[in-house]
């Protein structure tokens, strides 16, 4: 956890892997997997972050900030789309 909060990713990311192959608990799990998801998104690979959501999500249906983060990333796609298309008076 400290790799991620002191902005080191990909060593995070490497940690959260290998902590994902002996964790039997879904419970547990579903935390790594999620975390997997907070690295993805705030590298911007969205696709992969809404991947790692749901797989946490399979295994912990309650974990509302997976949620969220969701749908943050589906608004965030919606609003980069109508920007890029130039439909900047739908955006608000």
């Amino acid at each position: 956890m400290s790799a991620q909060s002191e902005g080191n990713y990909a060593e995070a990311l490497q940690n959260y892997y290998e902590a994902t192959r002996p964790e039997i608990d879904p419970y547990d799990r579903s935390y790594i997997l999620y975390n997997i998801g907070l690295i993805h998104t705030s590298n911007g690979e969205h696709t992969k972050a809404l991947e790692y959501y749901f797989r946490a999500l399979e295994r912990n249906p309650f974990l509302p900030q997976a949620f969220n983060n969701m749908a943050v990333i589906c608004h965030y796609v919606r609003l980069s789309l109508l920007w890029k298309e130039g439909k900047k008076d739908q955006i608000g």
